[in-house]
Order: structure tokens, then C-alpha cells, then sequence
């Protein structure tokens, strides 16, 4: 299970947001504002996937010979994304999809969490919600009207392309916004903004302080569990600890994994967080500054 949880990483993360990249770089122009919206967000997605392609998820690459379940595991990653579905992504129907919650309209963020003692439920709302807050000034700002919405000519070549080309598959789901409200707007680059940052932070920067010790989290078991009554049984009563380090990985792939997990986890010396902005000249309108500043 967990290394179905370190697929479905890949993919709900590096994976479908790279369409998203792509199409905002190819149909809307640098001074568009979902372009500035966005971007900050995308920042070494493509360099980080290209490597990715490279030495990571490539036949005979490193998640091949080190992971489970090896050769398997982009059809598996194939297989996860059968299930995929946008607006699922968004942390509440997300939340509700795995039930540890409930709809409330009473609660804070609209729903109620069944399991009250959850810190990624519990703080990840709260920074879903500002993002949301901040999408939504800043929508609400370029975007007087949903009239405005449909007649945006480079907004809805965008949303083509990502839906229609970037995520063929699923092009024709019914559940993929229409684009043509500014609720549809909203939640579109608030679900995006989520799995870029927020999403991608929660389930990246803990691989290493986890599962650098191997035994928390072996990449992959090389036998079976003994049978009762087997010589192999008796050992595991009288001496688990010798058997289960029989059992997982050996010393070399060991090596491999951890020193993966740790690059992975690593923080980049010139790392932006989501109240930062590489240029403090990214936008001059006044009031998406002040939006900015107060999601800060």
C-alpha cells in the first residue's frame, strides 16, 4: 500500500500538473493575469519531470530496480490514473472522498473532520482556504463577469489545450469545468495552485525523515511471508530481526533508495514559499498586491 501511496505521489503531483505548465506557457501571454497567477507555482516542474523521465521512472531506471513494484510500476501509475478526477483534487472533496470527513456547512472550511487529531487535514485546510481567498480577490479583480470569463479568448485556449491535449484521456469527463463562470475560474486555479504547492510539499519533504531509516518503509520484500511450521517460521519466532533483514532490500539497493529519498527531499537553496514571489514587480495592480499581502 505504501508504495501505491509513492506512485499515486508521482502522479498527482508532477504528473497531471505538467499539463497545466505546459498549456499556460503555450496560450496565455506573460501579461495575462492567470499567467502570473499560475507561474510561480510551476517553478522547475519541467526541469524536475525531464529529469524524472530521465533516470527515475525510465525503463531499467532507478524506481525499477530499487522500488516496488519494478517494471510494474508505471502501469501501475497508469492504473491509479484511471481514477483521476480534478475536481476531486481540491482538499475537502478530497477529504469527503476518503472519508475522514463529512459535508458541514456549518464548519469553518464546509466540512467536518472525522478524525480530529489529523495534522495534514487539520493544517492543510487552513492553507487551502487562504489560497482560495486569494484566488478568489484576485479572479474577482481581472474578472468582472462571467461574460468576461467566456470572451477571455487566451483563458479558454488554455483550458482546451490542458483538458482536450495535456490530459487526453479523460478529455471527455463530465466532470471537468466548463469554464465559463468565475466560481469555475476560481476553483480551477485554486485546485491547481493546491496540488502545486501545498499537496506536493506534504507528501515530498517527509520521504527522507521517514524512510531514510529503512525499516520504517523497505522499498521492497524479496520473499513471501514464511509458512507456519517451515523451517523459516521457527527463525521468525526465535530471530524476526535477522529474518526481516533477510527479507528486505539489500545493502547495495539500500543505498540507492535512501540516497534517492534524500535528494528528493531536499529544499533548493533559492526555494520560494507560497507567500513569496520572485520579483516584487510580478504585478502593479494595487489591489491584487494588497491580496497578496494579506494571504502573506
Amino acid at each position: 500500500m505504501k508504495k501505491l501511496l509513492k506512485l499515486a505521489f508521482g502522479l498527482n503531483t508532477h504528473a497531471v500538473i505538467e499539463p497545466f505548465v505546459i498549456a499556460t506557457n503555450r496560450q496565455l501571454s506573460v501579461l495575462h493575469p492567470i499567467h502570473k497567477l499560475l507561474l510561480p507555482h510551476f517553478r522547475d516542474t519541467m526541469n524536475i519531470n525531464a529529469l524524472a523521465r530521465q533516470a527515475l521512472i525510465n525503463s531499467g531506471g532507478i524506481v525499477e530496480l530499487a522500488f516496488f513494484p519494478a517494471k510494474y510500476s508505471m502501469e501501475m501509475s497508469a492504473v491509479v490514473y484511471e481514477d483521476w478526477i480534478f475536481p476531486e483534487q481540491a482538499l475537502p472533496a478530497h477529504l469527503i472522498k476518503r472519508v475522514v470527513a463529512v459535508e458541514d456547512s456549518s464548519s469553518p472550511h464546509g466540512i467536518h473532520l472525522l478524525i480530529q487529531d489529523y495534522p495534514y487535514a487539520v493544517d492543510g485546510l487552513k492553507i487551502w482556504s487562504a489560497i482560495k481567498n486569494l484566488v478568489t480577490e484576485y479572479c474577482n479583480f481581472y474578472y468582472k463577469s462571467e461574460d468576461a470569463v467566456q470572451k477571455d479568448s487566451e483563458l479558454q485556449a488554455w483550458w482546451k489545450e490542458l483538458r482536450e491535449e495535456g490530459h487526453g484521456d479523460k478529455k471527455d469527463e463530465p466532470w471537468w469545468p466548463k469554464m465559463k463562470t468565475r466560481q469555475e475560474l476560481i476553483d480551477s486555479c485554486t485546485i491547481t495552485i493546491w496540488i502545486a504547492s501545498a499537496l506536493h510539499a506534504a507528501v515530498n519533504f517527509g520521504q527522507y525523515p521517514y524512510s531514510g531509516y529503512l525499516v520504517n518503509r523497505p522499498s521492497l520484500s524479496r520473499k513471501f511471508m514464511p509458512e507456519p511450521g517451515s523451517s523459516e517460521y521457527e527463525e521468525l519466532k526465535t530471530n524476526p530481526d535477522k529474518v526481516f533483514l533477510k527479507t528486505i532490500v539489500p545493502p547495495l539497493q539500500t543505498l540507492l533508495e535512501i540516497s534517492v529519498l534524500e535528494i528528493l527531499s531536499r529544499h533548493a537553496s533559492d526555494t520560494l514559499y507560497l507567500e513569496q514571489r520572485g520579483s516584487p514587480e510580478w504585478t502593479k495592480d494595487q489591489e491584487p498586491l494588497s491580496a497578496f499581502e494579506r494571504f502573506g
